[in-house]
């Protein structure tokens, strides 16, 4: 029997920097696909072609990631051409049998919809709920608001199958889609132990002072590091703490503005900006945290999604600060303490009242750690991808679909 070949197309990260799609690809492979991955290339991702670890990944190069409306439209716009173009390709040299389409954008859906006509299988991977994306990031409902609802209305009704990430992702697909409850299956971002490692820290990190906080994720609007950076200005001004340095790992349009942000409240020197480092100087900050946070706003679409940093600070074995949100709370559970939504004074008390309990920080951190082992890493979410794959050639799914 001829191997089946999947073509994975993602346009917000590279890979294998994006560690969901690239967990995703091993899994496939392992299962016996032949698997191929259309991306845009990053620091540390710069060639065009290359074969990792048996997956075979083509990136172009993008435009200055968006930052306005004309911004982002330029950027998909540039990212669904070049998809294409390299879609053709990969259809030319090796074939396919299945478009596996990761968002944002919700503009995959044409590629898929395309190949459909030559007999192929589109999986839409349902990663952000771009309405509630525009939303946060534009604080408008317009026309460009519905656009984003009937683009995603319409990626849902060319899927043969969808993967959601938790089950209010799956719920857009089922109410908002209209997909067949059968048909969408939740596959969680559960983070790998074996990448994840706990390493011993790097007290330099600390520059000086007693305590780190550790940050890892993007830096954007609807990321809430302005709420950190007052987060901390209010720990070092109001609380007079001067032993607590933090450590933000990550890039992203507002990573400039943030910097900034940080000089007027008075606490640059308390605050190390990495930008985009390799997965060694990111295990050597978290691992070096003495509390992590996630202060992602609290907005509809965050409070629906489902970080990756927190199951990776869970992974580690870390205390975890962040603003309650359903989703948040969900995975981390009794990991996390729950600030007021939005309310970077009552952060500060949260992160303060952590870094003064050492035997509360232990057992927040043992409790995470264990809910990764047991549900939430990558190992348990993998059986439940190759039954979305079963489903979409028609087999009876030996596991149990999660939606149940």
């Amino acid at each position: 029997m001829r191997q089946k070949r999947i073509l994975i197309l993602v346009e917000n990260l590279p890979s294998p920097f994006d560690r969901r799609v690239w967990q995703e690809a091993g899994t496939l492979r392992d299962a016996g696909y032949g698997v191929s991955i259309i991306c845009p290339t990053g620091k540390g991702c710069e060639k065009k072609h290359e074969l990792i670890d048996g997956i075979d990944i083509w990136r172009y190069d993008l435009p200055k990631e968006g930052a306005g409306v004309l911004g982002y439209l330029v950027e998909y716009g540039a990212a669904l051409l070049l998809t294409l173009a390299l879609s053709l390709k990969v259809w030319w040299k090796s074939g396919f049998d299945v478009v596996h389409a990761c968002n944002p954008p919700d503009l995959f859906f044409l590629i898929g919809g395309l190949f459909k006509l030559f007999g192929k299988k589109f999986v839409f991977d349902h990663h952000d709920a771009n309405p509630e994306l525009y939303e946060a990031k534009f604080g408008r409902r317009d026309v460009l608001w519905k656009l984003m609802v009937g683009l995603e209305r319409l990626t849902f009704r060319a899927a043969d199958v969808s993967i959601a990430t938790n089950h209010s992702y799956r719920r857009i697909a089922i109410e908002r889609g209209g997909m067949d409850p059968s048909k969408v299956f939740v596959v969680r971002s559960g983070p790998s132990l074996e990448r994840m490692k706990i390493v011993p820290p790097v007290e330099a990190l600390k520059k000086g002072r007693r305590y780190l906080v550790g940050y890892v994720g993007v830096m954007g609007k609807q990321e809430g590091i302005d709420y950190l950076l007052l987060a901390a200005a209010h720990l070092v001004h109001e609380m007079k703490r001067a032993d607590v340095h933090f450590g933000l790992v990550g890039g992203g349009t507002s990573l400039e503005e943030m910097k900034a942000l940080a000089h007027k409240l008075g606490v640059a020197e308390y605050v190390t900006f990495t930008g985009r480092v390799s997965e060694g100087a990111l295990l050597a900050m978290l691992n070096t945290a003495d509390v992590c946070v996630n202060p992602d706003v609290a907005n509809e679409m965050n409070d629906i999604s489902t970080m990756n940093k927190v199951m990776e600070y869970m992974a580690l074995g870390k205390p975890i600060v962040q603003f309650d949100l359903a989703e948040g709370r969900f995975s981390a559970q009794k990991a996390s303490l729950y600030a007021r939504r939005n309310d970077a004074a009552d952060l500060a008390a949260k992160i303060a009242a952590l870094l003064d309990d050492p035997a509360r920080r232990a057992a927040m951190g043992a409790f995470g750690r264990r809910r990764v082992e047991t549900e939430l890493e990558w190992r348990h979410e993998a059986p439940k991808l190759i039954a979305a794959y079963q489903a979409l050639w028609g087999l009876q799914a030996t596991m149990i679909r999660s939606a149940h």
